[in-house]
C-alpha cells in the first residue's frame, strides 16, 4: 500500500495573508511544515501543492517535492485530487500547511485505519477530541462530528450536535480535528462530483463525501494541533520554536 503525503498551500489567506511565508525560527513556515512531515516517517513520499510560484521554488530550492496548481481550487480536497489523480497511489493524506507542530500520533492512528481495513470498507478517515468547554461546544468555528457505534462519522456541523435536549444522558461532545486520510478512488470522486445542498449550507467540504455515501471513520486523539491563523499565533509559534 502506497503512502503518501500532500500539503495544499495557498499564498493568499483571509486571516494572515502570506502566512506560509512567514519566518519561523530561520524557516518559513511551509518549510516547517514540509520538513516536519518528513521527519514523520510515515509516508513513502511528501509534496506540497500550490497556486504560488513563491512557495513552490521555496520548497524545491530547499531540495524538496512541490507540484504547481494547474486550475483555481475552492477547496484543499481539490487541490490535492488535481494533484494526484495521474499517481499511482493507494492512501493520500492531507497535511495543514499551516500547521508546522506535526504530531505523529493521530496520523498513524489514522493510517492504522486503513491498513487494518482489508475489505476497503473505509473510505476516509479523519480525527476527533473530546470538548467540554461549553464556549467550544457553542463556537461555530468549532466543527462538531457524531458517530455511530462504530466511529463512522454520522454527520458534521458547525451548530451544536447533538442539540441537548437532555442533559444526563452522558453525551460526549467532539471536535472535528482537519486531518483527513482518503483512498485515491474516494478522492477523485469528490473532485468529480459537484457541491451539494448540506455542504453549501455549512460550508463543510467533508458533507459532500457522506451526501454521496462515502464512509468516514473517526478515530479520537487527545493531541491538539497548532495552526498558524493570525499573526498572534505566529508569536506563540516563535517562542515554541526557542525554548
Amino acid at each position: 500500500m502506497k503512502i503518501i503525503a500532500v500539503i495544499p498551500a495557498r499564498y493568499a489567506s483571509t486571516r494572515f495573508p502570506a502566512k506560509l511565508m512567514q519566518d519561523l525560527g530561520g524557516k518559513t513556515v511551509i518549510l516547517r511544515t514540509y520538513e516536519s512531515a518528513l521527519q514523520t516517517n510515515l509516508f513513502d513520499d511528501v509534496f506540497v501543492v500550490t497556486d504560488s510560484d513563491l512557495i513552490f521554488q521555496e520548497i524545491v530550492s530547499n531540495g524538496g517535492k512541490a507540484i504547481m496548481s494547474i486550475k483555481e481550487h475552492e477547496s484543499g480536497s481539490d487541490r490535492i485530487a488535481e494533484a494526484v489523480e495521474n499517481m499511482d497511489v493507494d492512501i493520500v493524506v492531507n497535511v495543514q500547511g499551516d500547521e508546522p507542530f506535526i504530531n505523529k500520533e493521530p496520523l498513524e492512528k489514522v493510517l492504522h485505519i486503513f491498513r487494518n481495513d482489508t475489505e476497503k470498507t473505509v473510505d476516509l478517515a479523519s480525527v476527533m477530541r473530546e470538548i467540554t468547554d461549553i464556549k467550544e461546544i457553542k463556537n461555530p468555528n468549532n466543527v462538531k462530528v457524531i458517530v455511530d457505534q462504530k466511529g463512522f462519522a454520522l454527520y458534521f456541523s458547525r451548530s451544536v450536535i447533538p442539540y441537548p435536549r437532555e442533559t444526563n444522558v452522558g453525551v460526549r461532545y467532539m471536535q472535528h480535528i482537519g486531518i483527513y486520510a482518503f483512498r485515491k478512488e474516494a478522492l477523485l470522486d469528490f473532485y468529480r462530483l459537484p457541491m451539494l445542498s448540506l455542504e453549501a449550507s455549512e460550508k463543510l467540504e467533508q458533507l459532500r463525501y457522506l451526501e454521496y455515501g462515502k464512509r468516514i471513520r473517526m478515530v479520537e486523539t487527545t493531541h491538539v494541533g497548532i495552526g498558524i491563523d493570525t499573526p498572534e499565533d505566529l508569536e506563540k509559534a516563535r517562542k515554541m520554536i526557542l525554548k
